[in-house]
């Protein structure tokens, strides 16, 4: 930030999970840690849920590029909602023209569509389920099992460019989130934390769904916690391949035509207010 210039940023929200997105475009440097945190606290700063940066493309044929801080000065690997947010930016920037563009993501390229309605469709990538991958430290398949404050746990461990554990629960309204949310995060075997979603089926094309995040705690609304929650019901045969997902704070459309295509996520995007942050 450069001295004595104060910082301009916009408030925005997908389905209620919130974000301070700020221009890094030209000569405004990206915020630290302690910057972002100091953004993000609901009751001495701005509040949201994750900071975004918008940065110059690193790739010819995208049209700018993004990167995500958590609530608590953390890095993080993907934001759908963030994503959508992003794009709904840039539109009204005039920087993405038509309804189809690209952007560069942290962990690569997504597919951005414009829809009628106003809402958004973007191009999640394929879920890994590679244990590996996500990163879980487990030696079998992507389900895997713990025990949390005397509690059995069995979930589905799944990246989807950011790690997630996907807990099925008979009611998502009772389910501990408080306490396995934190638990699962702090385990050895997320050598790099995890976000874990409490997801409830409710019929073959709908999903209730609670997200608690690494270093943002539970959020209204989680896009790639959405996609991951879908994918592990989905490649269990839970749900069928296009399903909502109902969050606290909206809905999520979800399509996954098959286990190696990519997965697309469909939602709507709000902005709230603009403003500057002093120097």
């Amino acid at each position: 930030m450069n001295a004595g210039v104060p910082l301009r940023f916009t408030k925005m929200h997908g389905a209620g999970n919130d974000f301070v997105i700020l221009d890094c475009r030209g000569d405004t440097p990206a915020p630290d840690a302690a910057l972002a945190a100091a953004l993000a606290d609901r009751h001495r700063g701005v509040g949201c849920d994750q900071v975004i940066t918008v940065e110059p493309a690193r790739s010819a044929d995208c049209v700018a590029a993004y990167r995500i801080w958590n609530a608590d000065g953390s890095v993080a690997g993907q934001c759908g909602n963030g994503a959508r947010c992003v794009a709904a930016w840039l539109v009204r920037d005039g920087a993405a023209r038509g309804p189809r563009f690209a952007l560069d993501a942290p962990p690569g390229r997504i597919e951005v569509e414009v829809l009628a309605d106003g809402r958004y469709r973007l191009g999640m990538g394929v879920p890994d389920f590679e244990p590996a991958h996500v990163p879980y430290l487990h030696r079998g398949g992507p389900e895997g099992g713990m025990t949390i404050d005397g509690q059995a746990v069995r979930f589905d461990a799944v990246s989807m460019g950011n790690p997630h554990a996907v807990l099925e629960v008979d009611r998502v309204d009772l389910a501990p989130v408080a306490v396995l949310g934190p638990g699962l995060q702090a385990r050895p075997e997320f050598p790099e934390s995890v976000n874990v979603g409490f997801a409830q089926v409710l019929a073959p094309d709908r999903i209730a769904l609670r997200v608690y995040e690494r270093g943002a705690g539970e959020t209204l609304a989680c896009g790639s916690g959405a996609c991951a929650a879908a994918a592990a019901l989905m490649r269990r045969g839970r749900v069928g391949r296009r399903v909502v997902v109902a969050l606290p704070g909206g809905e999520l459309e979800i399509d996954w035509p098959r286990d190696d295509a990519p997965l697309t996520m469909t939602g709507p995007v709000a902005f709230v207010f603009e403003g500057e942050w002093p120097a």
